[in-house]
């Protein structure tokens, strides 16, 4: 990972980045005005070179150019549209890719930094992120960059707090990344354990197929139960003692979805290692609440289980009892996850008793169908808390849009035989977030759900997402929870 150094003054300028924006409609985009100003030949010549390279500011836009025997060698004019976080995060993770041949680069950043240093910072280690299994290939060489502030030691808990952000956004990544031949319940619960471990005041309890049995988790094990890997319930908890408020944060950890008896087809199936994405995120919040000493509680459990066709497999139209005694008929098995989510919003609600829950979920393909590739579909009744998270999740550069809960709509839920319908046809998205409501209880006006089955993947390159798991959920997350202490 990027090694990224606070300075007041350059030290090495092989590489000098300097941050342009644009002006207005009728004039040419302009250098912004940085804490250490590039000397006066450097600058003139920067400014001379901005309408001959085309450049618009447009935040990302990247223009190199050569000067040999100069110092510095090379100059780097960097797009950085409104200068807004959004712009320096899209900036710097198109510098990462940009500069990946360099072996570092310096920036220049304004006066006023903070916000474009945490936008610069994330984007520069998201961008840069890759996950491979092989050696083969070349790997960037960029390792090091220094950035020009004007106070580095007031800027530190900001680069710390992008640093955390970003290298918890990677690890969630990685965990969704990773391939289901190596990914099951056991791995996932042993990654959390280890990335757990020696951390003051962060507790971890992982309960098995026998706990999850005598306890009453049937959601879970029932979709676990077609698998020659048992299920899991990893619950986390970061207790700090100055806590005032307690937040239970529940994510979907289906390590492999095959559909069960309800198989998918082939094209639908090939990605269904990141079916645990929710769970990845919410793991990934919490360590990361854990290391900035967010002055908040948070529990935060992983119902985790692989949905396999087997002689053990749950099948369409089986009566599951959830933890609580609550029954639901499940006439698809390919809507699993909404069952082992049950579980564990009602074991939060009966046993853990939080002021907020918040539950995240890789859940239906309708989430695209409705809002496209880049947003999550977020269903909550309290328009305050419903405001608060879409605002995090908006500044931590992410993207979620509020859809209804119709009152009507629970008529879909009826069931002949159970107390619950968990997989009728109709407004599938909408139909999931009414089911899980049912096992919120008293939670259910500070409960939060958010089905990000589509922001949880990128097909290509775009601001700071690679190719694959984008981690979605931590930043907004890291960004919500920083204002609960």
């Amino acid at each position: 990972m990027l090694a990224i150094r606070l300075v007041r003054e350059p030290e090495r300028l092989d590489t000098l980045v300097l941050p342009v924006r644009p002006v207005g409609p009728d004039r040419p985009p302009a250098l912004v005005p940085t804490a250490s100003p590039p000397g006066d030949d450097v600058r003139a010549e920067a400014t001379a070179l901005l309408p001959a390279a085309r450049l618009t500011g447009a935040a990302g836009e990247v223009r190199e150019h050569l000067r040999p025997g100069g110092t510095p060698a090379r100059l780097v004019l960097l797009g950085v549209g409104d200068g807004d976080e959004h712009g320096w995060r899209t900036a710097g993770a198109a510098l990462a890719r940009a500069a990946k041949d360099e072996t570092y680069v310096t920036v220049a950043l304004p006066a006023d930094a903070a916000e474009a240093l945490r936008g610069l910072v994330e984007g520069l280690l998201l961008g840069s992120y890759r996950f491979r299994l092989t050696e083969a290939g070349g790997t960037p060489a960029l390792a090091e960059v220094d950035v020009v502030v004007r106070d580095p030691d007031g800027l530190a808990p900001t680069l710390a707090a992008a640093r955390t952000t970003a290298e918890m956004t990677r690890l969630a990544r990685d965990l969704t990344n990773t391939p289901s031949s190596t990914k099951n319940p056991g791995w996932f619960a042993a990654q959390v354990e280890a990335a757990a471990a020696d951390r003051p005041d962060l507790h971890l309890r992982v309960r098995g197929p026998e706990e999850l049995a005598a306890e009453g988790f049937g959601g879970i094990l029932a979709v676990g139960g077609g698998s020659a890997s048992g299920p899991r319930l990893v619950e986390l908890d970061w207790r700090p003692a100055d806590a005032r408020t307690h937040v239970v944060l529940v994510g979907k950890g289906i390590t492999f979805d095959t559909g069960g008896i309800s198989i998918k087809p082939v094209p639908a199936m090939k990605l269904m290692r990141k079916d645990m994405a929710g769970a990845a995120a919410v793991v990934a919040a919490t360590l990361g609440a854990a290391a900035l000493r967010l002055p908040v509680r948070i529990t935060t459990l992983a119902p985790l289980a692989e949905n396999m066709v087997s002689g053990s497999a749950f099948r369409p139209g089986d009566i599951i009892r959830h933890y609580g005694g609550l029954t639901s008929e499940s006439t698809n098995s390919d809507a699993e996850g909404r069952l082992v989510l049950a579980d564990a919003l009602a074991y939060a609600e009966r046993e853990l008793r939080p002021d907020l829950l918040v539950d995240l979920a890789t859940l239906t393909g309708a989430n695209a169908v409705a809002l496209g590739k880049r947003h999550g579909a977020l269903y909550s009744e309290n328009d305050q808390l419903a405001a608060d998270l879409l605002a995090a999740i908006g500044a931590a550069g992410e993207r979620a849009w509020r859809m209804p809960l119709p009152t009507d709509y629970v008529e879909y839920l009826g069931s002949d035989v159970a107390d619950l319908h968990s997989s009728p046809d109709p407004a599938k998205s909408i139909t999931a977030a009414l089911f899980l409501r049912e096992f919120t209880g008293d939670l259910r006006d500070r409960w939060v759900h958010v089905d990000m089955s589509a922001p949880s993947w990128s097909e290509d390159v775009h601001g700071e997402l690679t190719r694959g798991a984008t981690g979605w959920g931590v930043r907004g997350l890291l960004r919500w929870l920083a204002t609960l202490g």
